[in-house]
């Protein structure tokens, strides 16, 4: 097989574009308040949950302990040496028992080929975590913002 000049080098571009695959949203996305116990819970009580719970749409979500809110979606186009995601939380500021404040948290996720869903979520499992006002999450893969969510907890 003979490969010219400008043959080569579009070979080369796909295999390296192959590589850093970029993934997108396939279908709806839902987002709310994760159905689970009805326990009242104490701060530091965990209670396991399905991967699978349903989901009640709504941006208001009950500041309570055991709440679980966020987003759920299917990408197209992972691959496992793809570009991870990078989940961005947005709070109202959470103060930590050191008296530290937190507006932002970060958490990076790789890609999973094989996961029929993704999830970005949080869960109240600590009495200063419970805070009111507006909580934003957002989905980017490299610099791309794949999704994003605004919920009031009240």
């Amino acid at each position: 097989m003979h490969f010219t000049r400008s043959g080569a080098l579009v070979a080369l571009m796909m295999i390296s574009g192959l590589a850093s695959a970029e993934v997108r949203i396939d279908g709806p996305v839902e987002y709310g308040v994760f159905d689970g116990p009805n326990a009242e819970l104490q701060s530091g009580e965990r209670v396991l949950r399905r991967s699978n719970e349903q989901i009640q749409p709504t941006q208001v979500v009950p500041a309570k302990l055991g709440t679980k809110f966020g987003l759920r979606y299917q990408l197209l186009g992972k691959v496992a040496e793809g570009t991870p995601l990078t989940l961005l939380y947005f709070t109202p500021g959470i103060r930590t028992s050191d008296g530290a404040r937190h507006d932002k948290f970060e958490v990076t996720q790789k890609l999973v080929p094989g996961a029929p869903q993704d999830v970005m979520a949080y869960e109240f499992t600590e009495s200063h975590e419970v805070v009111p006002g507006e909580w934003r999450f957002m989905v980017f893969q490299g610099d791309r913002l794949l999704t994003q969510k605004s919920f009031t907890v009240r």
